[in-house]
């Protein structure tokens, strides 16, 4: 059914260009033109030559694409520093090939316009530009995240190192983790993608490099300890061998990450096997510090599925607390069974409706939106109506422009026998009858 009420103020009309319709657009990025700027037809600012916005859709795609990359970096830097015959192989070889992509995305920032925070406007100055992305710690640490320090000592002294220096090096990618969290900080703000799987995909990829980071850390320990048959590795019976007792750093590369990783994830949910364990100091100091963190890391994943979850049912619950007050309510006052039921059908008719009550929905928006929506959605109906089939359009408009929807379930009263009207309903499905009361018998009207 729809409602309208007795006042019917005149809607207020206005027509867009297409232009301004697709600068409406340019509203759904992190970047907002200021008023008295002009603005192109796509809905960015005009720029110099050769300056890049910092939106546009190729640079957006060019940053995912990165992000994919230090995603690979962020995993390879600890896992050449603990398996150091791995970074002299074929991850030698994509090390230094996404190096070359990030040395372009540094040379890229040159032409990246910025915002400038005191006047909320693009800064396209090649100079201004420079010098800013220069003079910020974020220029060095790119740089330093970017040079292959191994190759560059390669080619000046003619042989590779074997020292853990570069190992250490090496985790200065793990700077551009900031990326991967900016990623996810749009995508959770970007309503195409659902906000529950954002959130679940980015505690899982929390999870797995806490756990691939612990476990490398793991193998880094029983590598550089002095007696390999004292550590949690080369205690193991079916990892010694038969000549040595415990030459585990002889075997599979992939053999020595499973059993990392293993540990890593058992000390994480706190299962512990007893399998492995801590066998020398330096190993039982790190468990302590790994066991500390993974409290504050599980309350944290806890309460981000704990909060994802009740959101989810949120609108079951309130559902089902308000049925149990009304039977509560009922109860206590002795209500007849027929009233109970009707009582109940309007709550559950309620939350079924919720979505498409016009109140709820759009009562944040201006009255130019809502009476736009609002012809939209009722027009038709009224012109459909014997009613007002001869009247005039600009009448039609402001009675629909103040209309709303109402549902009401089965067997409910809608107006009370000699109650003044203050309402104008009509049908559009469903069926009605109008019943009177004479003397003290209920009559129907046909």
């Amino acid at each position: 059914m729809a409602e309208t009420s007795s006042s019917l103020p005149l809607p207020s009309r206005r027509r867009y260009s297409s232009g301004e319709i697709k600068n409406l657009t340019s509203v759904s990025s992190s970047l907002i033109p200021t008023f008295g700027k002009v603005v192109d037809d796509i809905g960015y600012l005009h720029l110099n030559k050769y300056v890049i916005a910092p939106y546009d859709r190729r640079y957006r795609w060019w940053q995912t694409f990165l992000v994919v990359l230090v995603l690979y970096s962020a995993w390879a830097s600890i896992f050449e520093l603990a398996f150091k015959k791995a970074s002299r192989g074929v991850l030698l070889v994509i090390d230094l090939l996404v190096d070359v992509f990030f040395a372009i995305d540094i040379i890229l920032t040159f032409f990246v316009a910025y915002l400038d925070k005191s006047t909320y406007l693009l800064v396209d100055d090649h100079t201004k530009i420079a010098l800013r992305y220069i003079t910020r710690f974020w220029f060095f640490m790119d740089v330093t995240s970017t040079l292959p320090f191994q190759l560059i000592y390669k080619i000046f002294t003619g042989k590779w190192h074997t020292g853990e220096i570069f190992g250490f090096l090496n985790l200065l990618r793990l700077w551009r983790l900031w990326r991967v969290s900016e990623l996810f900080k749009r995508l959770e703000k970007d309503t195409r993608f659902s906000y529950f799987w954002t959130r679940l995909l980015k505690l899982i990829c929390v999870t797995v490099f806490v756990v691939h980071s612990a476990g490398c850390f793991y193998f880094f320990l029983a590598a550089h300890h002095k007696i390999p048959a004292h550590t949690w590795i080369g205690a193991k019976k079916d990892i010694k061998d038969l000549k040595d007792n415990a030459d585990f750093k002889q075997k599979s590369i992939w053999l020595g990450y499973t059993y990392s990783i293993y540990w890593s994830i058992v000390t994480l949910t706190t299962v512990g096997y007893g399998d492995f364990y801590a066998v020398n100091e330096g190993e039982k100091i790190f468990n302590m510090i790994y066991m500390l963190f993974n409290i504050g890391l599980t309350a944290y994943i806890i309460g981000n599925m704990t909060t994802l979850i009740v959101h989810a049912a949120v609108r079951t619950f309130a559902m089902r607390d308000a049925i149990n007050e009304i039977l509560r309510y009922a109860s206590k006052n002795r209500l007849p069974e027929g009233l109970r039921e009707q009582m109940l059908a309007h709550i559950q008719l309620k939350f079924k409706t919720a979505e498409l009550q016009q109140e709820e929905v759009l009562q944040d928006l201006p009255k130019a939106i809502r009476s736009s929506i609002a012809q939209h959605l009722f027009r038709n109906t009224v012109e459909k109506c014997y009613l007002f089939n001869e009247v005039s359009e600009d009448f039609v408009s402001q009675l629909v422009s103040e209309m709303k929807a109402e549902y009401f379930p089965p067997k409910v009263d809608i107006i009370l026998q000699n109650e003044i009207p203050t309402d104008f309903y009509i049908l559009v499905s469903g069926a009605v009858d109008v019943l009177t009361y004479k003397n003290g018998t209920e009559q129907v009207q046909k």
